[in-house]
């Protein structure tokens, strides 16, 4: 019995592996039908932005119920409730790059999982503390090595260095 976990843990590190050194960062808009246009690209790191002060991604609006895709293949490191964020999933991608998708309707994934780039993680809704707005996804690209040099000033501006801004990403 011993032996096959092993084997799962020594895929999963290799995995890992492969996806931070090898795999290309190239995302996809992770709304399905989604465009340009339904995300304010300025909403990165707004200030003020409520509980939350500092906006540490983008919202891409839609229609209860769409589908939400991965923006890119990766392993899903967590998938739950987690408070502001409500229901969530967390993709650890290439470059060691977490993405992570928050206010879901459903969660349509399992922790542990692989996924492709554009397969189903769940559906836009409006859960944590986007309750009284309108469906969303709440993305976020978060860097597990830091960069230093893209620290502000402004509230927070500290917790940048950890953060990449979607928006660029999404229209290559």
């Amino acid at each position: 019995m011993k032996k096959p976990k092993r084997k799962r843990i020594l895929i999963i590190l290799l995995s890992i592996i492969v996806l931070g050194f090898l795999l290309p960062q190239k995302i996809i808009i992770p709304v399905k039908g989604a465009s340009g246009f339904d995300w304010n690209k300025d909403s990165f790191w707004y200030y003020p932005w409520g509980e939350s002060v500092t906006h540490k991604g983008i919202d891409i609006f839609a229609e209860r119920g769409t589908p939400v895709v991965s923006a890119t293949s990766g392993i899903v490191i967590y998938a739950g409730s987690l408070g502001r964020g409500g229901k969530i999933v967390v993709v650890l991608g290439s470059k060691w790059r977490l993405h992570y998708y928050a206010h879901l309707d459903t969660i349509d994934c399992n922790k542990l999982s692989f996924r492709r780039k554009g397969t189903k993680l769940g559906t836009v809704g409006n859960t944590g503390n986007a309750e009284n707005t309108p469906a969303h996804l709440h993305y976020s690209i978060i860097t597990t090595f830091p960069y230093p040099w893209r620290a502000d000033n402004s509230p927070q501006g500290w917790k940048k260095m950890f953060f990449l801004d979607p928006d660029p990403f999404l229209k290559q």
